[in-house]
């Protein structure tokens, strides 16, 4: 664990050296849990936003997006139930003055048993060797068959407690399992209290007379209230989805992690609208084309878990994560979730407009019911640096730092270097470079040793280095060096375009 604690460190301090990501207001010493994404944290942003769009609604026939806004009337927060029961269960630690959410408080004591169960098998692993069979040693080892039941029973009693906000009930659970402050160590708590985690603001230039709006806690609702918008305007038929990308504001208690957790974040939502009885179907179709988008990007299948959940939303009949080994440990980074018709019907009943379809094959009226995706565009992006960060030892007994990225969501595609800065080559590369920027986004690169660039293009997740030198004035042709093998090979430079193009094209990752 404290070798993953290190990791985020070092993607921390990785991400703020080279522009990815800063702390917001730095210079005025920052402003808890929030942070601004630099020059190129905000190109691998656009980037994964581009593979979320282009999978989700260019290679769809049936998925259109839409940009709602993010105040919206506030009686939408009511029909949503956000007024009402949009609270986390807050406990504090009277020592450290730390407050927690009580169930991720029980949710990491379970994970810890989870490790628990996790070092048996690699033991008996190791120590059986090829003839360990894992299922058979799961279903049989009385340790880990005790440590199972172990979980299920806390799983039982939290689903239960927060089902019927049974408060002591939770704080019971907490003393009764003897969780401690990470901080202070102590078992000293209070009770457990509902929180709104709604940001509220006032319309209107004068107080007293403004009406109270909210800050947005999610993007669906700006989809649910278009619903009969997009649907009569684009003709479209059911089954048929409504995507959106755009920020929402939680006004978290504990917002931390780096920017897994923050007040302000970004989230890419799809919500697919069906015929009630055919939500099921839909919701095992998302769920396994959503994983498959994740590891099409090829950071790797362990780095993926799948989670259902043990509490349902007031809104579902059906709700999984899929997880992501963050260097925090496995947390959610996608939810997949089945909403039936509450949200349309609860709309209905509070704005007196009908939201429904007609559906010409069955000749009648309904409220569609909805499949939701929903990723946080944030948890993406650490995700993907986490994945992507290396600090590798070289056959010379060097070091470099690397970002191995997807090539399609590396902020540049090629960096354009001359050996030297004199006999014409910036000339030259200038002339390479202004060729190639209509297609890739290309970084031109002239300052220190060709070593040290290379260096710096690695850290920054640059696929391709092109190298114009003497014999490039002779010839025509440029030294490509490639990224992750570090294998160099002399191009023609009119072939440039084709080689980048094989690596980074969006054609290769939506085709999978």
């Amino acid at each position: 664990m404290e070798q993953k604690e290190d990791l985020l460190k070092e993607v921390i301090s990785h991400a703020k050296e080279y522009g990815f990501v800063f702390p917001s207001s730095e210079i005025y010493d920052g402003l808890a849990a929030t942070y601004d994404y630099g020059q190129l944290g905000s190109e691998l942003k656009n980037n994964i936003k581009q593979y979320w769009w282009k999978s989700m609604v260019q290679m769809n026939d049936n998925i259109v997006g839409i940009d709602a806004a993010i105040f919206m009337h506030p009686t939408t927060w009511k029909a949503s139930g956000h007024v009402d029961a949009f609270n986390d269960p807050l406990i504090d630690n009277k020592d450290s003055k730390k407050r927690y959410r009580a169930d991720v408080l029980i949710e990491e004591h379970i994970e810890k048993i989870r490790q628990k169960i996790n070092k048996e098998v690699e033991k008996a692993a190791k120590k059986f060797a090829d003839a360990f069979d894992e299922a058979q040693f799961r279903a049989t080892n009385p340790n880990v068959l005790r440590n199972e039941e172990k979980i299920k029973e806390i799983e039982d009693r939290m689903r239960v407690t927060l089902e019927n906000n049974d408060l002591e009930g939770v704080k019971k659970l907490i003393e009764d399992l003897e969780i401690v402050c990470p901080i202070s160590g102590s078992r000293n708590w209070t009770e457990v209290r509902q929180f709104n985690l709604m940001f509220s603001t006032e319309l209107g230039s004068v107080a007293g007379d403004a009406a109270t709006i909210y800050l947005r806690p999610e993007t669906a609702q700006g989809i649910f209230v278009n619903f009969l918008n997009v649907q009569k305007s684009g003709r479209m038929k059911i089954p048929f989805g409504i995507a959106q990308i755009g920020k929402a504001f939680r006004n978290e208690i504990v917002a931390r992690q780096f920017i897994f957790r923050m007040r302000e974040f970004e989230q890419m939502e799809m919500q697919f609208f069906v015929r009630p009885g055919d939500e099921m179907k839909w919701y095992n179709h998302w769920k396994a084309a959503r994983l498959a988008w994740h590891k099409a990007l090829g950071l790797g299948d362990k780095y993926y878990r799948e989670h259902d959940h043990i509490k349902l939303a007031h809104y579902a009949n059906a709700a999984s994560d899929i997880e992501f080994d963050f260097p925090m440990g496995f947390k959610e980074l996608e939810g997949i979730h089945s909403r039936t018709d509450f949200d349309l019907k609860q709309h209905e009943q509070f704005s007196g407009k009908k939201l429904q379809y007609f559906d010409p094959e069955l000749n009648q009226n309904y409220v569609p019911y909805v499949v939701e995706t929903s990723v946080g565009l944030d948890r993406m992006f650490l995700a993907v640096m986490s994945a992507s960060f290396k600090n590798e030892k070289l056959e010379d007994g060097s070091e470099r730092a690397v970002l191995s990225l997807p090539a399609q969501l590396a902020p540049y595609k090629v960096a354009i270097m001359p050996l030297t800065k004199k006999d014409g080559l910036p000339e030259k590369a200038t002339d390479i470079l202004n060729d190639l920027r209509f297609d890739f986004n290309c970084q031109y690169d002239e300052k220190d040793s060709p070593g040290k660039r290379y260096r710096r293009q690695d850290a920054i997740g640059t696929p391709y280095c092109v190298m114009v030198d003497h014999q490039t004035l002779e010839d025509n042709t440029v030294t490509i060096r490639d990224r992750d093998t570090m294998l160099q090979e002399r191009v023609a430079i009119s072939e440039l375009r084709a080689k980048i193009e094989g690596k980074v094209s969006w054609r290769n990752l939506l085709a999978k």
